[in-house]
C-alpha cells in the first residue's frame, strides 16, 4: 500500500517537472522517501531528470542541501575542520590524497569523505582502497580523524546524505550531473561532516565538466552563497584545465602518481604538486587565520612535503585505515600487464581530449579494475615521433584491450599539430 508520504512525493516529482516550486516540507519529504527507499528507480530518475532541465533557485538550494543533511547521519568534530573538494571531471588529477596528509600535518582536522567514479575513471575513495579500506562507520571514522587528523574515506556505511548516495548510483549509467545537484551534494556532506573552512577547485575547460568560465562563477557564487547560510567559509578557485595534472589515469595508476608526490621522487608529476600545494595553501592560510597563528599557507605546505611529514602522516591515515603503512611508489605492484601504445604520426601535442581518455580508461576495465587504465608518456606541449611510445595501457582482458585500441583510431588522446 502507498503512503501519504510516498504519494506527497510523487506528487513534488510531477511539480519538479512541470518547473514549479517546492516547499521545504515537500523537498524534506522528497530525500526521505528517497533515503528510505521508498520510490522505485523510475520515479527517481524522473526527479534527477527534472533537476538536470530546470536547476534551483537559491531558496530551494538551501532546502533541498538542509533536507539531504537533516536525512541522515552526521560527524561531530570541535574547531576548526578543513575540507577540500572538487567538482570533478578531470582524470588522473588525485590532489585530495596530497592535501589531506598536508593539512592534517599542519595541526588540523580534515575528515576528507570522497566519491567513487561517476564521470571518470576513478573517484578519491577509489584511489584510496588501493592501499587502505575506505568504509567505515560513523564512530570508526571519527575515532580514526581524532587520532591522526585526517582520512580518506567513501560515504558508503557513514549515512551521510544517504539520499545523495542513491541519487548518484541513478546518474551513473548515464554518466552526468546538474550542477545544481553536485553543490546540493558536495555541501550536504560537508556539513554533516561538521566542516568549517573548505577550498574548492572548479576545473574549466572545453573537456571538462564546466567548459566556460561565466558558468564557473555561477557555481562558486552558489557554494559561497550557501556556505554563509550554513556558517562555512568557502574559498572558490576556477582553474583552467587542458590536460590531467598527473600521468596516470585508473586508481592504482592515479595512486603511484600521489606516492611520487609525497616521496618526492625526481619522476613525480611536477603539475601534480603544484595543483595540491597550491589548493593546501588556501586551505591553510583560511586555518591559521581562524586559529589566529601568524603563518603563511604556502611556506608551511611546502615544508611539511619536501621534509616528508606530508609521507609520514599519510602512512599513519593508510595505517589507521587498515592499510599497510610499507608502502612505495618503487616497490608497489600494479597486477595488470603494461602495452605500450606507439605514435603512428609526427608532430607536437597541442591538447589533450579527457573524454576520450575517460572513455578509453573505463573500457580497459577502471575503475571496477582497479590496476586497469592508462599512463600518459606524452603531455601538451612534447613533440613525438613516428614510432615513439606515447601511453601505456593497463588491463587483465585481451578482448578489452582489443577495444580500447581499435577505439583510440577513432577516438584519439592526443590532438596533434603536425604542422612542424
Amino acid at each position: 500500500m502507498t503512503s501519504n508520504d510516498q504519494k506527497n512525493a510523487v506528487q513534488s516529482i510531477q511539480k519538479e517537472l512541470l518547473g514549479k516550486k517546492l516547499s521545504y516540507h515537500e523537498i524534506y519529504n522528497l530525500m526521505d522517501q528517497i533515503s528510505h527507499k521508498k520510490l522505485s528507480d523510475i520515479l527517481t530518475t524522473y526527479f534527477v531528470a527534472a533537476s538536470f532541465k530546470q536547476g534551483y533557485g537559491q531558496e530551494e538550494l538551501y532546502h533541498f542541501t538542509k533536507a539531504m543533511v537533516e536525512t541522515g547521519n552526521r560527524l561531530h568534530f570541535k574547531g576548526i575542520v578543513a575540507d577540500k573538494h572538487s567538482i570533478g571531471g578531470v582524470s588522473g588529477t588525485r590532489a585530495t590524497m596530497i592535501i589531506v596528509p598536508i593539512v592534517a600535518a599542519a595541526g588540523f582536522k580534515i575528515p576528507k569523505i570522497s566519491s567513487r567514479a561517476i564521470t571518470t575513471p576513478a573517484g578519491t575513495a577509489d584511489a584510496m582502497e588501493v592501499f587502505a579500506g575506505v568504509e567505515f562507520t560513523s564512530d570508526q571514522l571519527e575515532d580514526i580523524v581524532n587520532t591522526v587528523g585526517g582520512c580518506i574515506c567513501w560515504n558508503g556505511r557513514l549515512g551521510i546524505a544517504p539520499a545523495d548516495d542513491i541519487l548518484i548510483h541513478i546518474e551513473e549509467p548515464i554518466a552526468f550531473e546538474s550542477f545544481d545537484k553536485i553543490i546540493v551534494s558536495v555541501m550536504a556532506k560537508k556539513i554533516a561532516a561538521s566542516t568549517t573552512h573548505l577550498v574548492l577547485d572548479i576545473p574549466i575547460g572545453k573537456t571538462m565538466k564546466i567548459v566556460h568560465e561565466k558558468d564557473a562563477q555561477k557555481v562558486a557564487h552558489k557554494f559561497q552563497m550557501l556556505g554563509k547560510k550554513f556558517g562555512m567559509e568557502v574559498i572558490a578557485t576556477i582553474n583552467k584545465t587542458r590536460e590531467p595534472a598527473g600521468y596516470g589515469i585508473g586508481p592504482a595508476l592515479e595512486a603511484r602518481d600521489v606516492l611520487k608526490v609525497l616521496e618526492q621522487t625526481e619522476d613525480r608529476p611536477k603539475d601534480l604538486e603544484d595543483r595540491a600545494l597550491y589548493l593546501a595553501s588556501i586551505l591553510l592560510d583560511m586555518c591559521f587565520k581562524e586559529a589566529k597563528i601568524n603563518k603563511q599557507g604556502h611556506k608551511v605546505a611546502k615544508e611539511i612535503l619536501q621534509s616528508g611529514e606530508a609521507l609520514k602522516k599519510f602512512k599513519e591515515i593508510v595505517k589507521a585505515q587498515g592499510g599497510s603503512p610499507h608502502i612505495s611508489s618503487k616497490t608497489m605492484k600494479l597486477m595488470n600487464k603494461k602495452h605500450i601504445i606507439y605514435s603512428d604520426r609526427i608532430g607536437y601535442i597541442k591538447d589533450i581530449n579527457n573524454h576520450n581518455l575517460n572513455s578509453l580508461a573505463k573500457m580497459l576495465g577502471a575503475p571496477d579494475d582497479k590496476y586497469a587504465g592508462i599512463v600518459l608518456l606524452k603531455k601538451i606541449g612534447d613533440s613525438i615521433t613516428m614510432g615513439e611510445p606515447i601511453a601505456e595501457f593497463y588491463t587483465k582482458n585481451a578482448y578489452l584491450l582489443t577495444e580500447a585500441e581499435s577505439s583510440l583510431q577513432m577516438f584519439p588522446i592526443h590532438v596533434l599539430d603536425t604542422h612542424i
